[in-house]
């Protein structure tokens, strides 16, 4: 499958962790990227600074949906359910949960 002309989703609603030009940061989801040009596409593609994120994502049915805003959907629940800290968030309740269902629970 090729990128769908005019989407630009996979450079909109992912973070990047990893400096690039011009988001010595990263980039935040959500936030278009610097690179992104006016017609949807990646100005840093097949480019050495373009980051290695970048290169990991390939077009596919699941990602791209049938269309852009489908796209861009798929990719910010994936971003929500995969980012660090949402994990971090949930692992301490789980254990909360865990622990207060133990036959221990209560006695010191």
């Amino acid at each position: 499958m090729d990128c769908r002309p005019g989407c630009g989703a996979c450079c909109i609603a992912p973070s990047i962790a990893s400096p690039l030009p011009g988001m010595p940061g990263g980039k935040p989801a959500g936030v278009p990227c610097a690179h992104l040009t006016p017609d949807y596409r990646c100005e840093l593609f097949g480019r050495p600074e373009r980051p290695a994120f970048c290169g990991g994502l390939r077009p596919s049915r699941e990602m791209c949906g049938e269309d852009r805003q489908a796209a861009l959907a798929w990719l910010a629940w994936l971003e929500t359910t995969t980012h660090p800290a949402q994990q971090a968030d949930q692992v301490p309740q789980k254990v909360r949960n865990s622990a207060m269902n133990s036959p221990d629970a209560g006695s010191a």
